[in-house]
């Protein structure tokens, strides 16, 4: 077994719990500011979901926190447990709209882990037995489609 000083880079051996600063110009801090568009799902005091753009599956929705986190490593624990409780509101509410099987849950955590935005977010994505998940292609998908599977979730969520 490694290690906590051969995992994290030297910046941050001292306390495993710190990652590089948060950076406030990142596309989740700028949905939640308004200033990027995004299909809302739910919002409470603690949390905001919205459709992935760039969806591996009908549904495909992210539930981030609204306090600035760079990810799991740094998160203070009530903003993580409002998380957690906005997942199961919205795992439950993909199941329903979309009929699924399942639900897949995915979290990411810095760029060893295959973080790409570095605000803390959650993949939410209803699963279908025999059908696997697109590639991630880094293409978005149209905004009607988007639209479209919204109602369907924020229906389910009343």
């Amino acid at each position: 077994m490694r290690s906590i000083e051969a995992v994290l880079p030297a910046r941050n051996r001292s306390s495993p719990t710190v990652t590089a600063a948060y950076d406030d110009s990142n596309v989740f801090a700028k949905i939640l500011r308004g200033e990027i568009p995004s299909q809302k799902l739910y919002e409470d005091d603690d949390t905001f979901a919205f459709m992935d753009i760039m969806p591996r599956g009908d549904g495909h929705c992210l539930v981030i926190p609204k306090r600035p986190a760079r990810n799991i490593l740094d998160i203070d624990e009530e903003s993580y447990a409002a998380v957690g409780r906005t997942v199961r509101k919205l795992s439950r509410a993909v199941v329903k709209a979309f009929n699924a099987d399942g639900v897949t849950i995915q979290q990411f955590n810095e760029p060893a882990g295959g973080q790409v935005v570095f605000h803390l977010h959650v993949h939410v994505i209803p699963r279908f037995d025999g059908i696997k998940l697109k590639p991630h292609t880094g293409d978005m998908e149209d905004f009607g489609v988007l639209a479209a599977n919204a109602v369907k979730i924020r229906a389910a969520l009343a």
